[in-house]
Order: structure tokens, then sequence, then C-alpha cells
């Protein structure tokens, strides 16, 4: 026993003095990444550049012998590179509020702790405060894996002049949250989507509770917190912000709900020699019109990874359609594709070409 605790006290110490070779060498990088905040300013170069995120967590993989897993030096090295963006320049991002949102979810799993954000009231908001210049850069939901494209995100892109700088994919995991006993539960409150993917859970739990509608799983956590008998359908997130205990994990329907964001930028994300490039069209008016231009991407080889459909609202029965492509727009075979998938359609534009998102967060 007396052996066991000296060993124990010895790799303490080793422990320690790796804690403090680790802060100095933190601290190093840290004022290197001053000088690259200085270089940066001087030509007005992105804080964030997505191609750069994706090199560095590539050479992290690659470095990594163990025994941590991948995913655990993605997320030491994303929420370091947090501090990075802090220490360059404060970075301002807007996303779908209220706070504990699965958009504000999102941001805070992509971008760390140490940016700075702002929760606003609708989706829209958060494409006209980048085109504005207000926020730095938007967290917008596109699609979800069991409901299909955000029709709200779909319709802004048609007006908003902003492009698509990078994508991430986030575990929808829905929460049970109450300040009570869930024998005592007599309400669930959620946004609809959340109380439709949790139906079974919902049903063979609290058959008898009644389900109501709110604006926002945020909200319905607020509601959850001063309210007796009421839970929320919502993230852990919003557990913890307005202060409601987790009930039951994971209580959705499909285990396997992803929910894909995009991040909106002013800017253009470089190539990362593993992108996708998002399009929107319509198609003119003749026959065969959209088959011409999915011929045009067979032709050249690139994969369609996502399509979805929108009424113009402007038009009756005119549809646009949003598509993904591999590739980087500026690689040569994927601008000779658009260039002449063009040649078929009313309007085509190129609503920005990013790195793929592989892993989901």
């Amino acid at each position: 026993m007396s052996n066991d605790k000296s060993n124990l006290k010895d790799l303490r110490k080793q422990i320690d003095e790796l804690d403090q070779h680790l802060v100095e060498l933190l601290s190093t990088r840290a004022r290197v990444v001053v000088q690259i905040g200085e270089c940066k300013r001087g030509d007005d170069t992105p804080v964030y550049a997505p191609d750069r995120e994706q090199q560095v967590l590539r050479r992290v993989r690659d470095a990594n012998d163990g025994p941590l897993p991948d995913k655990c030096l993605e997320a030491i090295w994303r929420e370091m590179m947090s501090g990075s963006f802090a220490l360059e320049r404060s970075l301002r991002i807007g996303y779908l509020g209220p706070p504990g949102s699965y958009s504000h979810l999102a941001a805070r799993r992509k971008f760390g702790a140490s940016i700075d954000y702002e929760a606003v009231e609708d989706i829209a908001s958060v494409f006209h405060g980048v085109a504005g210049r207000r926020l730095d850069l938007g967290v917008v939901p596109f699609e979800n894996s069991t409901d299909g494209g955000i029709g709200e995100t779909l319709d802004t892109f048609l007006e908003a002049d902003v492009r698509v700088y990078a994508e991430l994919l986030i575990s929808v995991r829905h929460n049970l949250l109450a300040n009570c006993e869930l024998s005592q539960v007599t309400k669930v409150y959620s946004k609809p989507p959340a109380l439709a993917q949790c139906r079974q859970w919902l049903t063979s739990h609290l058959k008898d509770a009644q389900r109501i509608p709110t604006v926002s799983t945020s909200q319905a956590a607020e509601i959850a917190a001063n309210e007796s008998g009421a839970a929320a359908v919502a993230s852990t997130l919003a557990g913890e912000m307005y202060g409601v205990h987790v009930l039951e994990s994971g209580i959705e329907d499909n285990p396997s709900n992803v929910t894909r964001f995009f991040v909106i930028a002013l800017h253009e994300a470089k190539p990362s020699g593993d992108d996708k490039t998002a399009i929107l069209f319509t198609t003119a008016h003749k026959t065969g019109a959209l088959a011409d231009v999915l011929d045009v991407f067979r032709k050249h080889e690139l994969n369609l990874t996502h399509i979805d459909t929108r009424p113009s609202r402007r038009v009756n029965w005119e549809y646009y359609f949003f598509v993904d492509v591999t590739g980087h727009k500026d690689t040569p075979h994927v601008a000779a594709a658009l260039e002449e998938a063009a040649q078929h359609c009313r309007r085509l534009t190129v609503l920005g070409s990013f790195p793929r998102a592989t892993d989901v967060l």
C-alpha cells in the first residue's frame, strides 16, 4: 500500500510538471497568435479561416498516437483556437436565439467559449446582421436529417448577399428538463419540431401530459424553470442557462438525428482540398431544363450531395433548387461545370464553397 501511495505521488508530480510545461507552450503559441493578428489587421485578412482550421485539425489527428481519441484532441484545439481568435480580434457571431437554443449550442461547439455571441430573434436577422457588418459571422440551421430543409434559411438565401463560409454537423440530443419528478409533469413545452421528434417517448412516458408549442426550445426551458409541473424538451445548454434539471436525456425518436448548420460570412473560403460548393438556381421555362442542368454535373463527374427545392414566392409554380456539389468553385472542372450549367438557368448563384464537414460535433 505504501508503494502504491509513493507511485501515485510520483505520477501526480509528473502531471504537475507536464501541466506547467503545457502552459508555457500555450503561452508561447499565444504570443505567436498575437503577431499573426497584427499581420492580419494590416491586410484585412479574416480572423477565422475555415481552410486553415481544417489544416490544423488534420495535423492534430495525424500526429495523434493515442491514448486520447481524436475527438478529445479536436475539442481541446477548438477551444484553444477560440482563445486565439479573441487574441487576434474580438469576433461577434450571431445565432437564432434565445440563448440556450440548438443554434447557440452549435455555435459554441464550433467556435468555443472565448467568442462574443449575439442571439437574434429570427434566422433572417442573422443574415442581415452579417450583410450589414454588425456581425462577423452567423450560424444558421440549413437542414435536419429527420425534418429536411429549414424553409426560413432557404428563403433568406434568395435575397441576402452573404456567402456560405463553413458547415458543421450537430447531433441533436433532446432532453426532458424539469425541476420536479417525472410523475409530477403535467405540461411539456417545446418548439413543434422538437415535440414531434420526441413523440414516441412522450407518448410512452407522459401520455397524459399536455404538449404546448413554444417559439423556441430555450423559451420552453425558461417556462419550465418557473412553472410548477412544467417540463421542456430542450438542450442541456438550455438547462444550464435557465437552471432546469435534466430528468431524461436522449429522448428523441431517432438517435441519429443530426442538424446541418452553415456559417455565413462576407468572405470567400479558400480551397481546403476537401470542399463542397452550394448553389441555387431556377431553370429556364423549357422542356427538360432541369435534366439539362443535372446532366452538366454528371458530365463533369461532380457528385450532388444535397438537393432541395423552394417556391420562388414571386411567380406561381416557379421553384428554386438548392444543390451542393463536390469540389471548390475555383477549381477548373467545377468552374467549367457552373459556367455551362448557368446556360440552362434563368438564375444561377454560387452561395459559397467551403470545407466538407466530416465529423458530427
